[in-house]
C-alpha cells in the first residue's frame, strides 16, 4: 500500500506541475512562434565563439522539443563562432518557453584562443520576441519610417551562403533598429520576413517603454531589465551554470550547453508567475 500511495503521489505531483506550467503560459503571446536573435558582445573572438555555442545550444533544445527552425540571418565570426544570427522557432508555445532566455549570457572559461591558457570572460546577448499575427498593427510607414538596403548575402560557406543579391537590410530611422534577412533566394520573401521581425522588435520596444512608464508611476522595480545579465556559465575554476534571477543551478555544464535548458525555463516561469504583465501587450491608442 505504501508503494502504491507513493506512486499515486508522484503522479499527482507531476500532473500538478504540468497544470502549473500551463497556467504560466497564459500570456497573450505565449502561444506564438518565437524570434531568437543572438549577438556576440564584449570579448572579441571568445565572444563570437560563445555566440556560436549559444546558437548550437538553442537549436539543440528546439530540435529535442520538436520545434521547427527557420534560419533568417547568419553572420559568421571572423575566426570562430558567429557575429550574430536570427532564427524563428515554430511550434506551440515557442515564445512562452523561450522568453525566459532573453538577456545577456556570460561565459567564464580557459580560452582556447589564448596561447597562455588564461581564463577569459565573454558576453553574448540573446533577444526573444513573439512573432506577431497579421492582425496586430504596429503602425509602421514602410516608405517613410524605414530605409531598405539590398545587398549580397554573406557567410562562411555551405548552407549559410546565398549567392544572389537578394538579402534585405531594414533600418528603422527613429530607433536605429536594424534587421537583416538573407536566408531566402527571393528578395520578396526576405523583405516580408525582415518586416515581420522589425515589427516584432518595435512592438517589444513599445511594450517595454509602457512597462517603464508604469514602473515610474508605481515605484516598482522590474525583475528583468533589457540587456541585463541573466545567467553565468562557468567552466573554470569550477563548473556551474547559474541563473541570477531564479537562483537555479546546474553542475553539468556540458549538458546545459547541449540544450538541457528545461530546468532553467521552468524555474523562470514558476517564479515569474506567468506573464503578469500580459496586459502591457496591448498597443497604445495612438
Amino acid at each position: 500500500m505504501e508503494a502504491e500511495a507513493q506512486a499515486l503521489l508522484d503522479t499527482v505531483k507531476s500532473k500538478l506541475g504540468e497544470m502549473e506550467l500551463r497556467r504560466m503560459m497564459s500570456g497573450q503571446y505565449d502561444a506564438n512562434d518565437a524570434i531568437i536573435e543572438i549577438h556576440a558582445g564584449a570579448g572579441g573572438t571568445d565572444a563570437q565563439d560563445w555566440a556560436g555555442m549559444l546558437y548550437r545550444m538553442y537549436t539543440r533544445w528546439l530540435d529535442a522539443h520538436g520545434f521547427k527552425i527557420e534560419e533568417v540571418d547568419y553572420q559568421a565570426g571572423e575566426e570562430a563562432g558567429i557575429l550574430g544570427a536570427t532564427i524563428i522557432a515554430r511550434g506551440p508555445y515557442a515564445y512562452g518557453w523561450l522568453r525566459a532566455e532573453s538577456g545577456v549570457h556570460r561565459l567564464v572559461r580557459i580560452s582556447p584562443f589564448d596561447s597562455n591558457a588564461r581564463r577569459h570572460t565573454a558576453f553574448s546577448a540573446v533577444f526573444i520576441f513573439p512573432e506577431l499575427d497579421d492582425e496586430v498593427d504596429v503602425d509602421i510607414d514602410w516608405d517613410k519610417d524605414v530605409r531598405e538596403d539590398r545587398l549580397r548575402s554573406g557567410g562562411a560557406g555551405g548552407q549559410h551562403v546565398n549567392k544572389t543579391e537578394s538579402a534585405i537590410r531594414l533600418t528603422h530611422l527613429e530607433t536605429g533598429i536594424v534587421v537583416t534577412s538573407q536566408s531566402e533566394r527571393s528578395q520578396h520573401k526576405n523583405r516580408a520576413t525582415g518586416r515581420k521581425i522589425l515589427a516584432a522588435r518595435l512592438f517589444d520596444l513599445r511594450m517595454k517603454e509602457q512597462a517603464a512608464d508604469r514602473e515610474k508611476l508605481s515605484g516598482d522595480k522590474l525583475k528583468i531589465e533589457w540587456g541585463s545579465q541573466i545567467r553565468s556559465y562557468v567552466t573554470q575554476p569550477y563548473r556551474m551554470v547559474k541563473d541570477h534571477r531564479t537562483g537555479h543551478e546546474a553542475s553539468n555544464v556540458d549538458a546545459v550547453l547541449d540544450g538541457d535548458l528545461d530546468g532553467f525555463m521552468e524555474a523562470f516561469l514558476l517564479q515569474s508567475g506567468g506573464d503578469k504583465n500580459a496586459e502591457r501587450a496591448a498597443l497604445p491608442d495612438d
